[in-house]
């Protein structure tokens, strides 16, 4: 009984702690192969007296490479973006240095309501309806482009009449009058 309930202990120990042991937890057959790799690893260490490269590792395990480079990507410890950076910086850590993409800057925020206020402007010199037709076609107040049909339906008229419509304020739009407002935009900003 005893050498039974030595093994079951044991491998309860080994659980926990597979399962409590990392801030991201691996699942338990993971970390048997992560052992694996890291003993393996060990022993090529003394007897070669370098860190063994992963080929060799692999070799020595019958393993697949590709294998033995993923499960040593997954065995390193997540980094904390709490992390202090620097020898006395207490105000630096590493979640400051790491640029946040989602956050526009206030000079696009700026060009942008720039470009939003000549566009009404250029807009506003069609007739309403060729307006409407436009930033309903365009998504230009909403960022959704209505098909030919889809505005005719709410002007309840045909797609044929739609495209007469917005093909006449196109025209218009191109116009050296109006397209010399947005150009100029254009010219400034370099808008992409």
């Amino acid at each position: 009984f005893s050498t039974y309930a030595t093994w079951w202990i044991r491998q309860a120990i080994t659980r926990a702690i597979a399962d409590q042991a990392r801030t991201i937890r691996i699942p338990v057959h993971m970390i048997e192969s992560i052992n694996k790799i890291n003993r393996t690893s060990r022993r090529l260490m003394q007897k070669l007296g370098r860190d063994p490269y992963p080929e060799e590792i692999s070799e020595v395990l019958d393993m697949p490479v590709d294998k033995v480079k993923n499960i040593l990507s997954i065995s390193k410890e997540p980094v904390s973006l709490d992390k202090p950076i620097g020898h006395d910086s207490e105000d630096s850590i590493l979640g400051d240095f790491i640029e946040d993409r989602t956050i526009i800057s206030p000079e696009r925020l700026a060009e942008r309501s720039l470009l939003k206020k000549q566009v009404d402007e250029v807009l506003r010199t069609l007739t309403t309806r060729e307006e409407r037709v436009i930033r309903l076609r365009f998504g230009i107040d909403d960022g959704y482009h209505r098909t030919l049909e889809e505005v005719g339906n709410i002007f309840q008229v045909t797609r044929e009449r739609i495209r007469q419509i917005e093909d006449k304020a196109l025209k218009k739009l191109r116009h050296p009058s109006r397209a010399a407002i947005l150009q100029q935009f254009l010219d400034n900003f370099h808008v992409k």
